[in-house]
């Protein structure tokens, strides 16, 4: 639990700095948090290459883990179905087209941008940095409880990059394999999925 509140420290510190503009011009000028994120994943493959009981762990798990990428798919846009009727002015399609980022927020908010307009693109925006920022901070309290798949789930396309390093701290590094499955085959869904409700 200090860990998720150390992050969302962090994440509100960085966001008053840029706000108010206290940070120096080559922090801005160059995608440092690429290079982060690089970093955080090269820490998570010297996590798992030094557990040597790592490949006895992945043969205990199912090939039916397999399927949680589709089982995140179907909740989500389920949810977004369950809750569509109550977003004024706005069509379930419309809906259905900002849950269908998963997370991905910078290519789903820029097609959306392009076939809806800039208001549902920003939507879009906020709603899936919210998703990666709850996976971030609340991870610990999704493993207690509601298994270890739940932040994996809840991270959408993140799972494979952004969130790895989180989910993987507490999940253990037996469910990086799977993080990184899901993470592909839903980062793959996004483009087909907003351009699909965008287009009905």
């Amino acid at each position: 639990m200090i860990g998720s509140l150390l992050i969302a420290i962090v994440l509100l510190g960085g966001t008053l700095l840029g706000y108010f503009g206290l940070l120096p011009a080559f922090l801005l000028e160059n995608d440092w948090s690429m290079w982060a994120l690089f970093l955080l994943l090269f820490s998570v493959g010297i996590s798992v290459g030094s557990d040597k009981e790592l490949a006895g762990k992945l043969r205990n798990q199912s090939p039916v883990l397999l399927l949680i990428p589709l089982v995140t798919i179907i909740g989500t846009l389920l949810g977004v179905l369950m809750v569509s009727p109550f977003v004024n002015g706005r069509s379930i399609a419309d809906c259905m087209a900002v849950g269908s980022g998963f997370a991905y927020y910078s290519l789903s908010s820029i097609l959306i941008t392009g076939y809806k307009g800039t208001d549902l693109g920003v939507v879009a925006l906020m709603s899936n940095i919210i998703r990666e920022v709850v996976v971030l901070v609340l991870t610990p309290l999704l493993v207690r409880y509601f298994g270890k798949l739940a932040p994996i789930c809840c991270a959408g396309a993140t799972s494979m990059d952004s969130t790895l390093p989180v989910i993987i701290k507490s999940t253990g590094p037996e469910f990086v394999i799977i993080a990184l499955i899901h993470g592909i085959m839903v980062d793959f869904s996004v483009p087909f999925l907003v351009g699909f409700f965008c287009t009905i």
